[in-house]
């Protein structure tokens, strides 16, 4: 490390799947190192979805300042983009205050977003958008991802068929930059400036996360999160909300619309976020610089593992 480096504030990152232990472990190092946690995640920036997208409640967070949630509503459009315009603010308001910023990542292209910048994408264009929404209301969302297989079939192959958003999102730089998303993504992006950043990656074993994520969507069911989604329902949320395509929320309100057995629901629900932790493990794997921990169930041991780095530091 070079002695500007050794100058500048860390930033600590903790990322890994969903069941891993990253919120506790923040928290915990928070109350150590005097810190406060930034939340890298795309579901919690919507209000009012809070429990199947694991928020950490008011009791749970034990005083430690969150930040980076409850920031739009359903109907809102969040990228990003917008998500890096705001936590740059947030780590320099952690960072003027002599606080150490911790990062807890579970969307990969937030991180990337934040630590290494957003390649120069086109801005997006109405015209091209209404017309890709109104083929979407005609033919369905399968229509609009079938159109991106032809048009970038790797691309397609990291967009879930029903997410519309993400499927217009991809057609439209295909559409008006004449290449593959992947490439415009590669382009030469400015990476976050003046802080040390350290990354810890929280790593299970799948035969012992998988069980876990079991357990956690019992928990959450028992905590109210059918409740949770039949509220927002009455309260006029569209289930064409971006939020109503995350994991869970989707399956409950089938079970509400369309008469989705609670078993079947259950099950949807814990296969469809085993399959998640997959994709997310796949995606930090390529993460560089990663301190990782394989240790699972495990707090205290992850816990001076990252203590020693932070000293060392």
């Amino acid at each position: 490390m070079s002695n500007d480096e050794s100058k500048l504030p860390r930033l600590l990152v903790l990322l890994g799947p969903t069941a891993s232990g990253k919120s506790a472990l923040a928290i915990r190092l928070a109350r150590q190192f005097d810190g406060e946690v930034v939340a890298c995640d795309s579901t919690q920036v919507y209000r009012h979805f809070d429990i199947g997208t694991g928020k950490v409640s008011k009791a749970d967070q034990q005083g430690i300042p969150h930040w980076m949630v409850d920031l739009i509503e359903a109907n809102e459009v969040f990228t990003a983009g917008e998500y890096r315009r705001r936590a740059e603010m947030v780590l320099e308001d952690i960072r003027s205050r002599g606080k150490l910023p911790i990062v807890t990542a579970g969307t990969g292209l937030y991180l990337r977003a934040l630590l290494e910048g957003l390649s120069e994408a086109p801005v997006r264009c109405e015209v091209v958008r209404e017309r890709l929404r109104a083929s979407a209301r005609e033919h369905g969302a399968q229509h609009l991802h079938r159109m991106l297989l032809r048009l970038d079939p790797k691309a397609a192959s990291q967009i879930a068929a029903a997410d519309t958003q993400k499927a217009i999102r991809a057609i439209e730089i295909r559409l008006l930059t004449k290449r593959p998303v992947a490439d415009v993504h590669a382009a030469e992006r400015p990476a976050l400036k003046g802080f040390k950043v350290l990354k810890i990656g929280l790593r299970p074993p799948r035969a012992r996360l998988y069980p876990e994520i079991n357990r956690r969507v019992q928990e959450m069911l028992a905590a109210g999160w059918v409740e949770e989604v039949r509220k927002l329902l009455d309260a006029g949320v569209s289930v064409g909300a971006k939020p109503f395509l995350f994991i869970g929320y989707r399956q409950i309100a089938a079970h509400f619309v369309d008469g989705v057995g609670r078993a079947e629901t259950i099950a949807q629900i814990q296969q469809a976020t085993r399959n998640f932790a997959k994709r997310q493990l796949t995606w930090f794997a390529r993460e560089r610089d990663v301190n990782w921990i394989d240790a699972f169930g495990h707090e205290e041991t992850a816990a001076q593992f990252a203590e020693k780095l932070l000293v060392a530091t």
